[in-house]
């Protein structure tokens, strides 16, 4: 049991970076750090990205490991919580500072931990209904922050990060998923499957961190190219988008950490039903 769950936590968090670092190098992104340029990010390279996201890949494990088998509840919430502002601890250390992944330390550490409750049997319903039940849990150590999401959330009335997990993803549910998989029945490549999805989640997430920089406008901007080039189909488009949210200073992050926890939701799956099917050959 100990190993098996040591071998399971470490196979799960080289999943959540690998998912990071696929985000990350997806190209091009409007107004986010890729291939071609660092987007509305001044501060920020793509090797810095990407060095931040590998400095977490031991912050996933402890969280698999310390979720393995367990059930949801106001204990694990908080040790989780507290692997967590240990892993954005070590991710400043390596940025000096610069916020590279706290959302998708909060939106993969959460559904990491619900695939390690399931052992990698739960359907990807069951880990963000498990993730929602998680989140919904108060963080009663947390300290008391007024992060720029957090003054987005009040300013303009909208859940955020927090509201998103607690219920249950529902724009990964609705959106970005089925996005990905009918992209990829309809014979795009994979790349283009991986834009899809994230243009289906700029065009109907309430990004905090557009709000954050471009308020009501900025996010009502955003959301009109993202469905304009969702109905288009337009590909090449999308440089010209990129230059357009530079331009007026937008950076759809928070649609890009549901676009990476969408890539770690689809990769465990597929990491599922590959077990499944070694245990089919086994039993015949």
């Amino acid at each position: 049991m100990e190993i098996e769950s040591k071998v399971f936590s470490a196979s799960i968090a080289s999943v959540a970076v690998q998912s990071l670092i696929e985000e990350l190098e997806l190209t091009p992104k409007p107004g986010l750090v890729d291939q071609n340029n660092t987007g509305s990010h001044s501060d920020l390279t793509c090797s810095l990205m990407r060095a931040s996201a590998e400095s977490l890949k031991d912050t996933f494990k402890k969280i698999a490991y310390t979720s393995y088998g367990r059930l949801p509840s106001q204990s694990l919430r908080e040790e989780i919580a507290e692997i967590g502002r240990a892993g954005e601890k070590q991710m400043f250390e390596v940025t000096n500072g610069i916020n590279t992944h706290k959302g998708a330390i909060w939106a993969i550490g959460l559904l990491t931990s619900a695939v390690s409750m399931g052992k990698g049997t739960f359907s990807i319903e069951k880990c963000l209904s498990t993730a929602g039940k998680l989140a919904s849990y108060p963080d009663r150590y947390c300290p008391k922050m007024v992060t720029n999401g957090r003054h987005a959330m009040v300013k303009y009335g909208v859940n955020g990060a927090k509201g998103e997990a607690q219920e249950g993803f529902p724009h990964i549910r609705k959106f970005s998923l089925p996005m990905l998989y009918q992209s990829r029945k309809n014979g795009l490549t994979d790349e283009q499957a991986k834009l899809n999805s994230l243009l289906s989640l700029i065009a109907t997430v309430e990004d905090t961190c557009i709000l954050h920089r471009g308020g009501i406008q900025g996010l009502e901007f955003a959301k009109k190219q993202a469905c304009s080039f969702l109905k288009s189909g337009n590909f090449d488009s999308l440089n010209k988008m990129d230059q357009e949210f530079i331009k007026r200073n937008i950076s759809p992050g928070g649609s890009a950490d549901l676009l990476a926890a969408t890539l770690f939701l689809d990769k465990t799956e597929q990491m599922n039903k590959g077990r499944k099917l070694k245990e089919y050959h086994c039993i015949r």
